[in-house]
């Protein structure tokens, strides 16, 4: 997109061909025991080869149900009700198992969006990765190491030859996804889905995995079918947009035309709960502890600036440090930080994968003990806490987890997920306990109907706000949110900024905030922290990180962002 006259260019070449896939009057629908669900209706789509189209839509919209049922994956109990899917002439929709094997890696490439659940746990990312080229023939036994290698460093991992070598467990987040990219992209297919290909990277991969994605649709020919809940990532990545809407397509056109003067109220919604670095914290006068006790007369304005800034959390000269095993030298994951979380304020850290930053939030939360330095609750060492400190710390500190899928017991109703917090604890009475699992979906814009389902059964957006839900069961003092929006689609994403937002203001609640996502860490942040390679290079309120950067490298994060230069409308 950066070089639009060769774009244009492109598209009048193209033009002309037929596309390579076309999709008709498609209709999906899911048999439940609550009767038939008509996920998808009437859906008319067309991809020309090397064009990239994106679908964007909130959660449940049937973005990800079309693209799985143009790559025969629908889950169990959905199927093509009609419709047609052509891909370069020929029908698919209704095609053998055998015959969609054919298909899949050689014409049609797929990365998910969920890298824990779709990568093997005790299988060597190399060896994944080695399975799909052998599969496909595209390496021998004699040169598949190098292949893989290859692969690995095209998707953006650094250091690919030790890589190649270790398990998905030792990976953060947005390295799974980046290993998940290298399989989806190392068959070099004619069409490529990518649901969500970039939700877990930062700003700087997901601009190097997008190159490598818009490289291949130039040299290639390569066909791009991109789902995405980023409007800026559509606007500047996609040549056209369609935008789904429960079940629907309401709008469809050029990607800049669709996100500049959208014509459909859908749509309109959808761009301008879309976040963005030029704007303001999200009223930031309902975050301020000191703001609410002079209101209520404990204190004036005058007192409030003047006295010392209360700390829920501090935290000093903290550093982490892993043996690597085969090595000499061991890998100092955290170094040397230190920083202080206001009592009812945001702090966010940001950063590349494996800056530092969820190894931060783990060891505030007792999930892993640092190497050395110091973690203050309340005054307190967490490190020396009794038994009976320590329960009381679970309850007021609580977690939001990058991955929801692998952070919800799988064989729990969300009900029970919800509630499970309240019962350990013995909050209340079963009744309360209910009431207050109800007021939970309710606050997180999740239906009723939800609580007699299961994670299996819900989008990743649906599940991140489950996890949400869950996190606020017990009312905590300090929650610590690792990419706790990463999964939602803007208009939810918006609706959970504005809750954190008002349960912050209400409860006096302090958070901090793990994401690469700088245009919604503008939004909820009071202070922001910038980590690179387990060191903090820069800490400053936002307004300041954001007007005004000194690090080169929080320059080169700010300059990253996916359409920042667009003028999408507001």
């Amino acid at each position: 997109m950066n070089d639009e006259g060769v774009m244009e260019q492109n598209k009048e070449n193209r033009m002309p061909s037929a596309p390579l896939l076309s999709v008709e009057g498609l209709a999906v629908d899911f048999a439940t025991m609550d009767g038939v669900v008509h996920a998808v209706e009437g859906v008319d789509l067309e991809i020309a080869p090397g064009e990239t189209v994106a679908i964007v839509g909130e959660s449940g919209s049937g973005k990800s149900t079309t693209a799985m049922a143009i790559i025969g994956l629908l889950a169990g109990g959905g199927r093509v009700a009609a419709g047609s899917i052509r891909l370069d002439g020929r029908e698919i929709a209704h095609a053998s198992e055998n015959e969609l094997r054919m298909i899949r890696g050689r014409d049609i490439g797929m990365v998910p969006q969920d890298p824990m659940s779709n990568l093997n746990p005790v299988a060597k990312i190399g060896t994944q990765v080695a399975e799909t080229l052998l599969a496909h023939g595209l390496a021998t036994r004699q040169n598949v190491q190098e292949k893989v290698v290859e692969a690995l460093s095209a998707a953006g991992l650094p250091d690919p030859e030790r890589r190649a070598k270790q398990y998905p467990h030792e990976f953060s987040g947005g390295m799974r996804q980046r290993a998940l990219i290298a399989i989806g992209l190392a068959c070099k297919p004619r069409l490529l889905i990518a649901d969500e290909p970039t939700s877990a990277l930062d700003v700087t991969v997901q601009q190097t995995i997008l190159d490598q994605i818009g490289a291949m649709t130039r040299e290639l020919g390569t066909a791009v079918l991109l789902i995405t809940h980023d409007l800026g990532l559509a606007a500047e990545r996609a040549e056209r947009v369609v935008v789904m809407h429960r079940g629907r397509v309401v709008e469809q056109g050029p990607a800049r035309q669709i996100l500049e003067a959208p014509q459909h109220p859908y749509t309109q919604s959808l761009v301008k709960a879309a976040p963005s670095v030029a704007a303001a914290r999200l009223r930031p006068e309902a975050f301020r502890v000191e703001d609410r006790a002079a209101d209520e007369g404990e204190a004036s304005e005058d007192a409030a600036a003047q006295r010392p800034a209360d700390n829920i959390v501090e935290i000093e000269n903290l550093t982490k440090v892993y043996p690597v095993r085969g090595q000499k030298d061991d890998f100092v994951a955290v170094n040397d930080v230190s920083l202080a979380i206001p009592r009812g304020e945001t702090v966010a850290i940001v950063g590349e994968s494996g800056s530092g930053k969820t190894t931060t939030a783990r060891m505030l939360l007792k999930i892993i003990e640092p190497t050395s330095g110091l973690i203050r609750f309340e005054g307190k060492d967490v490190s020396s806490l009794s038994r009976a400190e320590t329960r009381d710390f679970r309850q007021r500190v609580q977690p939001i987890f990058q991955d929801p899928y692998s952070s919800l017991n799988p064989m729990f109703t969300i009900e029970r997920l919800i509630s499970e917090p309240l019962d350990f604890y013995k909050r209340g009475s079963g009744a309360d306990r209910r009431k207050r699992v109800r007021q939970l979906l309710d606050d997180v814009a999740l239906p009723q109907s939800m609580l007699t389902r299961y994670p299996s059964e819900l989008s990743g957006g649906q599940r991140q706000r489950v996890a949400i839900a869950r996190a606020l069961a017990l009312s905590p003092d300090l929650i610590v949110c690792d990419e706790p929006v990463s999964a939602l689609d803007v208009l939810v994403q918006d609706q959970i900024l504005t809750l954190l937002g008002d349960l912050q203001r209400e409860y006096g609640l302090s958070y901090l905030f793990i994401s690469h996502d700088l245009a919604v860490v503008r939004l909820i942040s009071d202070y922001v922290c910038v980590m690179k390679d387990g060191v903090l290079v820069e800490a400053a309120s936002s307004e300041e990180i954001f007007t005004n950067p000194r690090d080169p490298y929080t320059r080169r994060l700010l300059a990253s962002i996916p359409g920042n230069e667009l003028n999408i409308a507001s």
